[in-house]
């Protein structure tokens, strides 16, 4: 029996989860951060909270008796990622990253690249006046701060949970991904956005964003992934097994 961690709040953690449950040699353990309330349904075991960094990480590891960590994080959460390779480094114990491929822009994407939320807010160009924020409830402090320089810039807010804080001259969406093109389209079209905040998530549950706002001419204000540690790397749920029949 072998016991797996999979460090997760992902749609792609929540199938690994799934696809490895069946395996009966196999004991699955699901991390969640907690960050959303209402997280999707997960099979087996899960547990929530952090760990207090790579060192609480690497205690958790042993302590648990975990043989196998398996980083399924969002792949702009940096830290607990590092973390994750720095815990099993230092307990010896195998280690995967499923990272989905990141969206590449293509012919008709006008992206501002930049490095983090925080120069996202501030790259918002000054002649829009309404903005669709996707880029996560947790981090708008910059978009408040941006808000006292900026006042006329109105605010349109998509997440699962209502956000940490509120902005001035806002609206919040409550709503969870898939979205389909049809969707996003017409959201684009009735809140009459002129710009987009997005994360470079890569994947297809919210990539019709991406597509609409290329087809309506709409700029994103795209944040970069952080760099990843070096290690085992894995694009899809089938790699991961794969990659786990090897050991």
């Amino acid at each position: 029996m072998k016991k797996i961690l999979i460090l997760g709040g992902t749609g792609d953690a929540v199938k690994l989860a799934a696809n490895l449950a069946i395996i009966p040699e196999i004991e699955v353990i699901s991390s969640l951060a907690g960050c959303t309330k209402k997280p999707a349904a997960l099979v087996g075991q899960f547990r929530i909270g952090g760990f207090g960094g790579a060192e609480g990480l690497a205690q958790y590891l042993q302590l648990n008796s975990i043989d196998i960590l398996i980083d399924a994080t969002h792949p702009c959460a940096g830290q607990i990622t590092l973390n994750g390779a720095i815990a099993s480094q230092s307990v010896n114990i195998p280690h995967l990253m499923l990272v989905r491929p990141q969206w590449e822009k293509t012919t008709g994407d006008n992206w501002i690249e930049v490095e983090s939320v925080e120069a996202a807010a501030r790259e918002i160009p000054e002649s829009v006046n309404r903005v669709f924020i996707t880029s996560g409830r947790q981090q708008l402090e910059p978009f408040l701060q941006r808000s006292h320089i900026s006042p006329h810039i109105w605010y349109l807010m998509r997440s699962i949970d209502p956000p940490d804080l509120e902005l001035p001259n806002s609206k919040v969406l409550l709503d969870r991904g898939p979205f389909s093109l049809e969707q996003e389209r017409q959201l684009l079209r009735d809140y009459q956005i002129q710009a987009i905040v997005s994360k470079n998530s890569g994947g297809d549950a919210t990539y019709a964003k991406i597509i609409a706002a290329r087809e309506l001419g709409i700029p994103i204000v795209m944040v970069q992934r952080p760099a990843m540690p070096e290690g085992e790397k894995v694009t899809s749920i089938k790699e991961a097994i794969a990659w786990l029949n090897l050991l």
